[in-house]
This record gives structure tokens, C-alpha cells and sequence, in this order.
């Protein structure tokens, strides 16, 4: 019954989860539209996907709360359609920076190294909140590993502003969107072995 009844000693826990995930599903919602809007006006297909992904992470965020007092059943299985749609995400960022390499021009490094930073800041801040979930079933760590690929990613997008300011090219943020994407690629097949396995994972009766 621990997994659906949320028995006392595991009240004040999952109360601080429920705070944790309020809170960086906040700070996700404002980092969309900040980086959608910053992305579509320096034309940076790394900023793009960074809003992309920090929308998808807000939805991950809102599912991780509804399922949080649920079954380890429907925790696992809610784990592993947020995997498969990072995995969904990778792929679909791979199209996009193909397409962009062959209509796209060169992003603006300036607004691009600014938004970078900000949305740097805000991942570390996730990451940090969510970091002592790391550990837990599927679902907290999907949580966690989103945030934490955001960091890196945001490390990729200032990296790319560097290149394109020092290049005058748009090569740079296309090779990041690439890396982006193999790193929401193999993120979304990790997430889903580990739900995969607490599916399969016999269970008494009683924990459902």
C-alpha cells in the first residue's frame, strides 16, 4: 500500500516532491516562452530546441505530479512514455538541423550567448533542486535527467554563440542542435529500459 496510500513516514517526502516539481515546472514554463521567442528572432536552431525541450520538460514535470502518490505500475508506465517522447524529441531535432543546414542562415551569436546564460542558470537551479532524486524509480529519474541534459545542453548553446560569433557561420548551432539531439536520443532509451524493468518487476498484490 506504500505506493498509492502515502502512509506518514513518507508524507513529509512526498510533500517536498510535490514543492520540488511545483517549483521547476515554473521555472520551465517562463524558460519556453523566454527561449521560444529569443530562438525565432536570432534564428538559432539551438535555442529552438532548448524551448522545445524546456516545453516538453514542463509537461514531463506536470505528469511527474499527478503520478506522484500513484502505483510503482503507473509510475513505471508513465516513466516510459516520457522516455519515448525524448526519444521522439531526438529525432525529431535531427530533422530540423538537417533542415535548417539547407535553408537556415547564421543564427545571432549575441542573443544567443545571452539566452544561453539565462537558461543556464535556471537548469542549474533544476538541477540542483531535483538532484537528490537522482536515485529514485523511473519517474523521479526521468525528472532529473531531463534537467540535468538541459545544463549540458545549455553549456552546448553557448559553445555553438561562441562558434558562430568567431565563424560567422551557422554551423556551429546546427553541430549542438545534432548533439542535442543524440543526447535526447539515448536519454529517452534509458528511461524507458528502467520502466520497462519496474514493469516487469513482480509485485505483490498489495502495492497496486
Amino acid at each position: 500500500m506504500a505506493d498509492c496510500c502515502d502512509p506518514a513516514p513518507g508524507a513529509p517526502v512526498r510533500r517536498l516532491q510535490r514543492r520540488v516539481l511545483g517549483a521547476v515546472l515554473a521555472i520551465n514554463l517562463v524558460m519556453f516562452f523566454v527561449e521560444a521567442g529569443a530562438g525565432w528572432r536570432a534564428d538559432s536552431i539551438a535555442l529552438q530546441a532548448d524551448a522545445l525541450d524546456f516545453l516538453g520538460d514542463s509537461v514531463n514535470y506536470a505528469i511527474a505530479l499527478f503520478v506522484l502518490a500513484r502505483s510503482l505500475a503507473w509510475r513505471a508506465g508513465t516513466a516510459f512514455a516520457k522516455g519515448a517522447v525524448m526519444f521522439a524529441f531526438g529525432v525529431f531535432l535531427a530533422g530540423a538541423s538537417a533542415h535548417h543546414a539547407l535553408v537556415g542562415s547564421a543564427p545571432e551569436a549575441p542573443v544567443m550567448g545571452a539566452v544561453g546564460a539565462l537558461a543556464l542558470i535556471a537548469n542549474v537551479v533544476c538541477a540542483f533542486l531535483l538532484f537528490r532524486f537522482r536515485g529514485g524509480d523511473a519517474n523521479l529519474r526521468a525528472v532529473w535527467l531531463c534537467s540535468r541534459n538541459d545544463a549540458i545542453g545549455n553549456l552546448a548553446v553557448l559553445a555553438a554563440a561562441s562558434g558562430v560569433f568567431l565563424s560567422g557561420t551557422s554551423w556551429p548551432d546546427l553541430l549542438v542542435g545534432l548533439v542535442m539531439a543524440a543526447l535526447a536520443v539515448w536519454t529517452g532509451l534509458s528511461v524507458m529500459r528502467q520502466a520497462r524493468g519496474e514493469l516487469a518487476r513482480p509485485r505483490p498484490a498489495a502495492a497496486e
